[in-house]
């Protein structure tokens, strides 16, 4: 951290952007969702304006006049033209991701839009993907209809040539279970492929796939970033290798012809959202591991509750061969995401457990500070009937227990 120190000098400290700037890597990521954003206004107000401005005035004097460009001298930090450009609520959400995730970031009006971006971007003749996010492959559909790209699996990945993009989601929805990026990485590299990275079940501070040779990250902003189940949002995180190559500035182009902004609401409730995020997530994740953990020994003893409702668990908490392999604490040192997944032993239980539950809400999506339970066959296509995704939010950890098992308490009694 800085000094305010004048070492004997007699002129007076005072803290400019440029001294924060130099700081803030020194600080703690929760501390750095606080303030990184502290000069970016030139208003007073702690809480950040909601800007809902499409357009913004040149100056009146023509002798000031510079052809495409509007800065003002009296908001360096907050210069704009037209909110398809860019906006005052969204630029200050991606000041912050950038200084939270320590790459250059790049939002959108959704995580769809943000994949959508990447693949415009990459461009890539073959992609190479297996599971994950229904939506995700919907694109894939549209964009074999437009231009012929071909989906293969990640089983396939031996044929990868240059120019591919090797798309890997993990933590991987619904299971929560995390895949090998260093494995996915040394492939692409070896053929010239790009590796894209869905995070989105495992923000800052748990995973840093930039750190593990991540072209590409894009993080649906909805779930963790958002937290709070009221705003739609995307992020592509760029490696500083392709910043250098020019892989932002062509995002950011993209988009303003594309049109897929962030509106001024989401962007000024994302700056909210991101100040907790720190304290949100690794709450998250405390809970996870406990109830993941507890679920796990139940189902040791067939006779248990557990074990006479469910008969799976999965989670990259217990991914056995994983962890004995030693990669996913490198991969995620900040620890676990808090989406898991359990498969009970009928539909009728898997159908029924949801309305029986006294804190976890019926729905979906995840990441917000609200648990939820999902019965996967209301939203998802071809699901197993079996299955249950958990998310978990911000409530105690005993409390959660003590829910989940008196449902599943109530769907024996129903069945004796």
């Amino acid at each position: 951290m800085g000094t305010n120190s004048t070492r004997g000098e007699t002129d007076k400290f005072v803290l400019t952007a440029n001294a924060l700037h130099k700081a803030l890597p020194k600080f703690h990521f929760s501390t750095q969702a606080i303030h990184a954003d502290d000069f970016v206004s030139p208003h007073r107000a702690i809480a950040p304006a909601m800007h809902p401005a499409v357009n913004y005035r040149y100056t009146r004097d023509p002798d000031q006049l510079v052809e495409m460009e509007n800065d003002d001298p009296n908001a360096p930090f907050d210069s704009h033209v037209y909110s398809r450009y860019t906006a005052p609520n969204s630029n200050r959400f991606e000041v912050i991701l950038k200084t939270l995730f320590g790459y250059s970031t790049v939002s959108y009006a959704s995580g769809l839009a943000a994949f959508n971006s990447m693949l415009i971007l990459v461009n890539p003749k073959k992609i190479f993907i297996t599971d994950g996010y229904h939506g995700v492959h919907g694109i894939i559909d549209i964009m074999h209809k437009l231009n012929g790209l071909q989906k293969l699996s990640l089983d396939d990945i031996d044929q990868a040539g240059p120019g591919d993009m090797i798309h890997v989601e993990t933590p991987l929805n619904p299971t929560g279970e995390a895949r090998n990026l260093a494995f996915f990485k040394e492939k692409a590299r070896a053929v010239g492929a790009i590796l894209t990275v869905d995070a989105t079940l495992a923000p800052p501070p748990l995973q840093d796939p930039i750190q593990l040779g991540a072209d590409l990250v894009m993080h649906s902003g909805t779930k963790y970033i958002g937290g709070h189940s009221d705003m739609l949002c995307g992020i592509v995180v760029i490696h500083p290798d392709r910043v250098q190559e020019g892989w932002e500035k062509t995002l950011r182009e993209e988009r303003q012809v594309l049109g897929n902004v962030m509106g001024s609401l989401e962007g000024w409730l994302g700056i909210r959202s991101l100040r907790t995020l720190f304290l949100r997530v690794t709450q998250q994740s405390r809970n996870v591991q406990g109830i993941v953990a507890w679920l796990h020994k139940g189902l040791e003893d067939r006779n248990s509750v557990i074990g006479r409702t469910v008969t799976k668990v999965t989670h990259s908490s217990i991914q056995k061969d994983a962890l004995d392999e030693g990669w996913l604490q490198k991969q995620m040192p900040g620890g676990h995401g808090s989406l898991f997944s359990i498969w009970l032993k009928s539909r009728e239980f898997a159908k029924r457990l949801p309305s029986k539950l006294y804190i976890f809400q019926h729905a979906a999506s995840l990441g917000g500070v609200e648990s939820l339970c999902e019965w996967r066959a209301m939203s998802s296509e071809d699901e197993d009937p079996l299955l249950l995704r958990f998310s978990l939010g911000v409530e105690d950890l005993e409390d959660l227990k003590a829910d989940l098992l008196q449902g599943l308490e109530a769907l024996l009694a129903e069945d004796s």
